[in-house]
């Protein structure tokens, strides 16, 4: 609208002009008188203008001249191109003006406005490796995937180009969800540019989701070659794919391999509480206790775990409680005031009856940090020092409302794991699981109660039972206890069924507890 309104005035503006000229012309007031030679020369307004017009013209084509002489000369002086460039320049001034305004529109968001400036930039400049980029920049933008995936073809059949288009379909893909294409893409651009970061980036991510963890290791190293990668963060990463490598392989019954694999994740990274188990396991199977005792005592220095604890335990699967609460002593000495040091030992001191220690090393856990796991043990507790069964029922019931505690917890997008991964099951984000409580710590994984995860040894039933179907599936990490016989006992309706989670006073206490590490 502005354009016309502006070219209206400016129509205006001349006709008026003109019509001044015709007036003044037709009076003969406004006159202009030359002598050349003698000769007198009289020049209306019109013939003025029409002479000045003349004039610019006459010195605009001089100087065209002027610039094809020289032209002309630096040719005939050996410069090839002189003449062409001449010829070309008003073009290529045209086409660059046009290329800067599509780059500008495509900086400013316009897409179409881009992609119209390109067409017209390549109809001057017969550049299409930069041309077609702006194009296909700008129908990504305006999310046209087909036009931007053709253009990106086209910039494949050109050598200086040929990344580009690759990264560019490779985001497409990746869009579109269709990985696998996007793998052997992604492959490609690395062997074009290996150093580039964002292409080391998402090639690692796309091998570690579809399990390639050689190849995701070659990955790794090749970003701490070329300087994108900490050694440190180096090293952490190169371990949780060591381990992942140690599970695959453990999977095809090639124990030995994997115990390698495994030891040396735990090389790596001393603190990755899964490589510290299954590295553990490995020294274990291999008749090497002293080392697992080293492995586990070192990582439960930076992280106690459960799963560190049940690995401590297999290592004398057959010893008493009481001679099992000696054993871990050296390991409830190492960080003594952690929560997870104090719930150990009161799981120990609970399988070996011994009721009142069991309580002391709760300490104020209740009041503190009241999730499932320690109400359960409370529970326990008080039904082994025989206390009425409504208290029980009472701890049971808050324990079923209770948090869950410390879970895997994926630091992206907070999603809950029940077992550790490498890649989180929700935004395929790579080694970003941590052991903490939950924001919402309301949330609890289905069929999974985490409570007495260490209740251990094998018990003997000295009196009935409730019926064990009620007892929730334990937590991964469980130290696996023989099961106990029961009597089967008609459950009382007028009892919730939680209360069945735990059996008798004493005795019985040990036994349903030991069925539901089971």
């Amino acid at each position: 609208m502005i354009k016309i309104v502006v070219f209206v005035v400016i129509v205006a503006a001349l006709t008026l002009g003109l019509g001044y000229l015709i007036e003044a012309d037709g009076t003969g007031l406004a006159q202009a008188r030359i002598t050349l030679n003698g000769v007198e020369y009289t020049l209306t307004p019109v013939m003025m203008v029409i002479g000045a017009l003349v004039l610019l013209l006459a010195v605009w084509l001089l100087l065209k001249l002027a610039s094809f002489l020289v032209a002309l000369l630096r040719f005939i002086n050996g410069d090839e191109t002189a003449l062409s460039r001449h010829f070309h320049r008003n073009r290529e001034r045209k086409g660059y003006a046009a290329l800067s305004d599509g780059m500008m529109a495509l900086a400013s968001g316009e897409g179409r406005l881009a992609i119209a400036k390109a067409q017209k930039a390549e109809k001057y400049l017969h550049k299409p490796e930069l041309t077609d980029l702006v194009t296909a920049q700008a129908a990504e933008m305006m999310g046209d995937r087909k036009k931007a995936e053709e253009t990106y073809k086209k910039l494949l059949t050109r050598d200086g180009t040929r990344f580009v288009g690759i990264r560019g379909i490779m985001k497409q893909k990746l869009a579109s969800g269709d990985t696998n294409t996007a793998l052997q893409l992604a492959e490609r651009a690395f062997a074009l540019k290996p150093k580039h970061e964002e292409v080391q980036d998402t090639l690692l991510q796309l091998q570690a989701e579809k399990a390639d963890w050689t190849g995701a290791r070659k990955t790794l190293q090749a970003k701490l070659k070329h300087g994108t990668l900490p050694r440190d963060v180096y090293k952490r990463r190169d371990a949780v794919l060591a381990l992942s490598q140690a599970t695959e392989i453990e999977n095809r019954d090639e124990s030995i391999a994997a115990a390698e694999k495994a030891i040396e994740a735990n090389r790596n990274s001393p603190d990755l509480v899964p490589a510290a188990a299954k590295a553990a396991r490995a020294y274990i199977a291999q008749k090497r206790p002293r080392n697992a005792i080293r492995v586990l005592k070192k990582a439960w220095e930076t992280h106690p775990h459960p799963d560190l604890a049940a690995a401590y335990a297999e290592i004398e699967p057959n010893e008493t409680p009481d001679e099992r609460i000696k054993r871990f002593v050296p390991l409830t000495r190492i960080n003594p005031d952690h929560r997870e040091t104090r719930l150990l030992k009161a799981e120990l001191n609970l399988a070996a009856e011994h009721f009142p220690e069991a309580r002391r090393s709760l300490g104020d856990l209740v009041e503190k940090e009241p999730d499932a796991r320690v109400l359960a043990i409370m529970a326990a507790i008080e039904k082994g020092e025989g206390a009425p069964d409504q208290v029980v029922r009472g701890w049971l019931a808050k324990a079923v409302t209770a948090p869950r505690g410390p879970q895997w917890v994926c630091d992206n997008c907070k999603t809950i794991h029940g077992e550790w991964r490498p890649t989180c099951t929700n935004c395929g984000a790579f080694d970003t699981l941590s052991w903490k409580t939950p924001a919402q710590s309301e949330v609890v994984l289905p069929a999974q109660a985490n409570m007495l995860p260490l209740i251990i040894g094998a018990l003997e039933d000295k009196s009935p039972a409730e019926d064990p179907a009620v007892v929730p599936e334990a937590n991964p990490g469980m130290i696996d206890v023989s099961p106990v016989e029961r009597e089967p006992k008609a459950p009382d309706a007028t009892e919730p069924a939680d209360a069945e989670i735990l059996g008798e006073p004493n005795e019985a206490a040990r036994a349903e507890a030991a069925s539901a590490s089971k």
